[in-house]
């Protein structure tokens, strides 16, 4: 498994987590549910790693909701830092933009 997503689910479990203020922002436009993310992370797919981003460790996993709906979420891990787990953005895929299965971006 990845080792920044290991490290994230590690955070997770322990309660280190913390939500950006733009993430807060996101989950509202899109009407995803903090707790939909935090029990559906567990079994996300990693679509895109950046373990060299600037701000830190970071990546686009695809996760669902309670009602099996896709959401995109980006978590990262603040640079030098141990933690705690950042929420950076999550936001339902566009079709348009996606695959079918919401893994590859079409354009």
């Amino acid at each position: 498994m990845n080792i920044t997503f290991t490290r994230i689910l590690e955070l997770i479990d322990n309660s280190n987590v913390r939500i950006s203020l733009h993430g807060y922002d996101e989950l509202a436009e899109d009407g995803i549910l903090i707790k939909d993310i935090m029990t559906s992370v567990k079994n996300g797919v990693i679509l895109e790693d950046y373990p060299d981003f600037p701000k830190g460790p970071c990546m686009l996993v695809l996760q669902k909701d309670l009602n099996n709906r896709p959401i995109h979420v980006v978590w990262g891990i603040p640079i030098n830092e141990n933690g705690p787990a950042v929420l950076i953005t999550a936001y339902r895929p566009d079709s348009k933009q996606w695959s079918d299965d919401f893994r590859k971006r079409l354009t």
